[in-house]
């Protein structure tokens, strides 16, 4: 089976000597993990890091049998930001979410074109904010919908957080999340508590009920904020 794509690198271990294994988000394919011959040499490894775009070339024998990759560097991400660490911590994030919850094998052009407007956006001022509204829809993306916009009344006080129940469980949501809308002043509080949200939600419906263990950069992401 063989098939080219563009995608994004969303983690990598060694494998042998001079090998890696790497799970890449694809364009066509959706996620897919295979083995990249030379990946631990200098010329490889310098490109070969997290949320990085690149070109693959996939071989296998069949379905059924991990693959192999052909690699080439079509953006450098991950290099821009090596002295900011939220925003590197933000990219590992993202990356380890995606990497948990995605399907083997399955096309999610919806989320792979949210988390590449995600990536051209987060040299932005106001990339937090982006990003949590990544996280949201990602949430409605893999099955899964808050609707947080039945609040968007009277229901909601005058302040910054409202209490709301959402299936049983009770959640202290940031309005600005309700409405939908990016707020003017930039506030650590209000990206805490809507990271706080996010993940919890992450929590309950995805990684609690099947077992799997929350990403400890998400968690990493969050301290920045306090």
């Amino acid at each position: 089976m063989i098939w080219e794509d563009e995608c994004y690198l969303l983690s990598k271990r060694k494998f042998r000597e001079n090998a890696n294994i790497i799970n890449i988000f694809t364009k066509e394919k959706g996620k897919v993990d295979g083995i990249v011959y030379g990946g631990t040499s200098r010329k490889i490894r310098n490109y070969l890091q997290i949320s990085n775009k690149l070109f693959v070339s996939h071989s296998s024998k069949n379905e059924n049998k991990i693959g192999y990759f052909k690699t080439e560097l079509i953006k450098p991400i991950s290099p821009l930001y090596f002295n900011d660490k939220e925003r590197t911590s933000a990219l590992i994030s993202i990356c380890s979410l995606l990497n948990t919850l995605l399907p083997e094998a399955q096309q999610n052009k919806k989320i792979y074109n949210s988390f590449e407007k995600l990536i051209n956006s987060i040299n932005l001022e106001n990339w937090f904010f982006i990003y949590i509204f990544f996280e949201l829809n990602l949430i409605k993306d893999l099955g899964y919908d808050t609707n947080l916009e039945q609040y968007s009344t009277d229901q909601i006080k005058n302040d910054d957080i409202s209490k709301i129940k959402i299936d049983g469980y009770i959640y202290e949501v940031p309005n600005f999340l309700i409405f939908k809308k990016i707020p003017v002043e930039l506030n650590k509080t209000l990206i805490r508590k809507s990271l706080y949200f996010t993940r919890n939600v992450l929590q309950n419906k995805f990684f609690i009920p099947n077992n799997l263990l929350f990403p400890k950069s998400r968690v990493v992401l969050e301290n920045y904020f306090n």
